[in-house]
């Protein structure tokens, strides 16, 4: 969901700030979420400021360069390994361990090509 705007929380503060108004009313007459009311004012009075607040950056990555550069060899030397394969390999070398849908994002990343299906040649009957 996208952050609501500084012009929208401003608004919201100015408000509440100049009319008696609850902050339920206030959150129905601005189309937002009481919860986001309170968030706000409580931030306001606490911090002094309205701004959303920076991103947290998330889970690190569970592979690390050496870790990538090891799977890169892995890859190379095992072209038709399956995913589950290439995990149990990157374990065994790195003590890494790592699902199959993240093994399968990793490669795609990397822009590695695993296994090359065969060429089928269609028989005409």
């Amino acid at each position: 969901m996208k952050a609501y705007s500084l012009d929208l929380r401003q608004k919201i503060i100015d408000i509440y700030n100049t009319e008696q108004i609850s902050q339920r009313q206030l959150a129905k007459r601005f189309g937002v979420s009481k919860s986001f009311v309170q968030t706000l004012l409580r931030r306001y009075r606490k911090e002094g400021t309205i701004a959303r607040k920076p991103h947290a950056g998330g889970k690190p990555r569970l592979l690390t360069s050496v870790h990538l550069e090891q799977l890169r060899h892995l890859v190379t030397e095992n072209k038709h390994a399956t995913l589950e394969e290439l995990c149990e390999l990157l374990y065994q070398k790195t003590q890494a361990k790592v699902s199959r849908s993240t093994m399968g994002r990793t490669l795609q990343e990397m822009n590695l090509v695993r296994k090359k299906k065969p060429y089928r040649q269609r028989t005409k009957h």
